[in-house]
This record gives C-alpha cells, structure tokens and sequence, in this order.
C-alpha cells in the first residue's frame, strides 16, 4: 500500500494542485522538465448528445442493441474471445453478401477505407481502370485510381442517370480494363445501378467487378457469387444500422489472385489485404496486423446478427415499402422524384426535386428546428437542385416516414407553397 500510495503522490499532486516536477523526475532524464500549461485543459464534464432523428443520407440511427454491444468490457485484439467475434463478422458478412467466399472482413475505418482498399490491392501501376461516375462516389475512386497510377478511363452519364448495359460492354469491349467500377447506390443523386449481366461480361474481358455498396447494402438485392461481383466495399451506418467506422468488404478468388500476382506490392501497409487478410485468418493462421476498433466490432458483429434474425428478403421488402409510403405522400404534396425512371430509383436514398421558387435549405432548418429531423440538400453535382431523405436500416420505420412528410408539408407551407 505504501509503495502504491509512493508511486501515485506525482499523479495525485498534479490532479489537485496542478503540476510541481519532483527534482528525481529531473535527475532521471536528460530532457527539461517545465511547468505544465493548462491553458488548453479540456474537455470538462460529462459529454452531451442532443437527440436527432437521422432521416439523411447518412448515418441513419443505430439500434439500441448496437449501441449497447459498445458498452462491453474491451478485449485484447487478438485474444481468442476477440478473434472468435472476428470469425462471426466474417460469416455475417458472406450471408449479407450472399457469397461463399471465405475472403469477407471489416475494414477498419469508413467507407472511405475500403474504397482505398480496394483500389490499392486490385491497382498496380498502369493498369486500366473504367469507371462509372454518375455522381460524386465515381469521381471519387476516379481521383483514387490516379492516385495509384492507374490508367483511368471516365465514363459519365447526367445526374440522375444509369449506366446502360449497352454502354457498359462497348466501353468494357474497347478498353479490356483491368477493373470497372460502378456504384450500386450513388447517394449523390439517388441512382440505383444495375448490375445484371455484368459479371459474365468482365470475365469475357478479363476485367474484375468493384461495386460500391456503401448505402444500399442490406437495403436492396446484392448477390455477390451469383453476380459475378468480384469485390464490394461498404458502410457500417446506413442500412446495417451501425456506428460509422467499418467497412464490410469482399474479395473473390479471381480478386485474391490478381492481389497476389502483383508485380509490385500495394502501395499501402495499412490497407494491404496480404497483412489485413492474415490478421482475419484468410491464410490458415493469425499474424498481428493492427489494433482493431474493438468496440465499434462488438457494435458491427450485433448489427449483422440483426440482418440474420430480420433476413434480408424481409429486410429488402421494408425498405421497399417504405420507399413507397414516401413517395405516396411526397406525391400528394405535388413533389416529384429526381431520378426518372423507375427502375433507376435507389430506395434508400430518395432523391426529390425542389420546386422552383422554394428554398430547400429553409425547408431542412425548419425541419432540424421544429422536428429534431435531418433530411438532407444535394451534394456533388446536385448540391441546390433535391433534397435527399435517407430511409435505412433501424430508421426504415412507418413512424419515421411519416414524420418526414410532416416536416416537409410544414416547410412548405411555411413558404406559402402548398
């Protein structure tokens, strides 16, 4: 008790009455030991969280039991416990996939973090990448591909457009790209993006298939084995109702391979799928590669064991018909979608027209002020043009929806627009 009682008097002088260097302190080190500045001590308290109702693009509210998983006692990241949770995430994610392959794992860090690695392990140097931009993702991964000397080919279409497969294959045909990216879900403008037939093609051409699931996984179709997909990257906070911090991510054989025919190695220590992939058990053993966001992983392993209680039929068919009780009332207030056509329509992001005349971000303050309500403007290429309502997830609620059409028939009226 002595000794502890010893060791602690510098700590406890310093926590009461602020800092007084011992002179042993001084004679044991060479550097100079001065008065400490407490000009900046900060935070104080206990922290607040105003409550909001996450009705946006992104992040949608977390279930209360993934909030709840985050309260656990912290383990070792590479204590068996912790690693047994690793494997959970990793099955997870092959149902939520809808894959057989044994090359699934959380990255650690955004959607932003898996779209790097994917890029930096499927890439080397000059090889050809096709990408789909049809809003602010695509240009996204095409500034990435550069990035990593890619020889980057930009196919565009307007905001609010798809890529047709007619396009895709004359461009696939003519180019023989190592890779195509496509976004499934562009939250920018509201896009879905077809996939269908587009596996068998990128193997007619030697090309991999990179999709962007980062907003639609869990809420729209994904097959990933049946597809023909050859990686995905993700997002833990929209559909799968988690915090923001991990990247649901997949590789095929045909992706492992090309990673480990690499002439040179990825241009990435932390995102190297070689190291990352030995850390999950990808390659029969365990080898440290980083400290996992250990937390946010418990968050992540009740999320997926959430879709496998739902299922993801029933989980597709709530957003579905979610999806249309928005639109059914955003219809009877005169409002109209962005996206054309039907069949381009995301479901979990819906993109809507502002009237001329309306000030959409009047409409958003109110709805934050009145309501506690996020809802969303444009951004990229649609910033001033739609606002952008988010049904994902634990959010995908009757309750929530109809909250929403309150907050904009309120907003509108407010303008004298309706």
């Amino acid at each position: 008790m002595r000794n502890a009682q010893k060791l602690l008097a510098p700590v406890l002088e310093l926590g009461c009455r602020g800092y007084v260097a011992p002179a042993r302190w001084a004679a044991r080190a060479a550097e100079e030991v001065a008065a400490l500045d407490n000009s900046h001590r900060a935070p104080a308290g206990v922290i607040e969280v105003p409550s909001r109702l996450l009705m946006g693009p992104g992040p949608a509210n977390a279930h209360p039991r993934i909030l709840a998983a985050q309260t656990l006692p912290l383990l070792g990241h590479m204590h068996p416990p912790f690693l047994k949770i690793m494997d959970e995430l990793s099955e997870g994610l092959r149902y939520t996939f809808q894959t057989n392959s044994k090359y699934t794992l959380m990255v650690s860090g955004t959607g932003h973090a898996g779209m790097e690695a994917a890029i930096a392990n499927l890439v080397e140097p000059g090889d050809k990448v096709v990408v789909g931009n049809a809003g602010i993702w695509g240009e996204r991964v095409a500034i990435l591909s550069r990035r990593y000397q890619a020889d980057v080919v930009e196919i565009k279409v307007p905001a609010g457009q798809t890529f047709s497969y007619e396009m895709l294959k004359r461009t696939l045909l003519e180019h023989k790209p190592a890779v195509l990216f496509l976004c499934q879900g562009e939250s920018s403008t509201g896009t879905h993006q077809s996939l269908a037939g587009l596996g068998d093609l990128c193997r007619q051409t030697g090309t991999l298939l990179l999709v962007d699931t980062v907003c639609s996984l869990g809420g729209v179709p994904l097959f990933a084995d049946q597809w023909g997909v050859d990686c995905i990257y993700s997002g833990s906070q929209k559909c799968l109702s988690g915090p923001p911090g991990a990247s649901p991510f997949f590789m095929s054989e045909r992706a492992m391979e090309k990673l480990q025919r690499r002439k040179t190695p990825p241009a990435t220590y932390n995102l190297d799928m070689n190291l990352i992939g030995d850390y999950w058990g990808w390659f029969g053993k365990r080898s440290y590669h980083h400290t996992a966001p250990v937390s946010t992983f418990y968050a992540m392993r009740e999320a997926l064991a959430l879709v496998a209680e739902e299922g993801l039929e029933a989980m597709w068919a709530r957003h579905q018909e979610l999806h249309h009780r928005l639109w059914d009332g955003l219809r009877d207030m005169g409002l109209k979608p962005f996206v054309e056509k039907n069949e381009d329509r995301l479901i979990t992001v819906n993109t809507i027209k502002v009237p001329e005349g309306v000030d959409w971000a009047a409409v958003v303050k109110n709805a934050m002020d009145t309501y506690s309500l996020e809802i969303a403007g444009g951004l990229g290429p649609t910033v001033g043009k739609i606002w952008r309502v988010g049904i994902m997830g634990f959010n995908a609620k009757p309750q929530n929806v109809d909250l929403v059409l309150d907050a904009f028939r309120d907003g509108l009226k407010r303008q004298g627009k309706l």
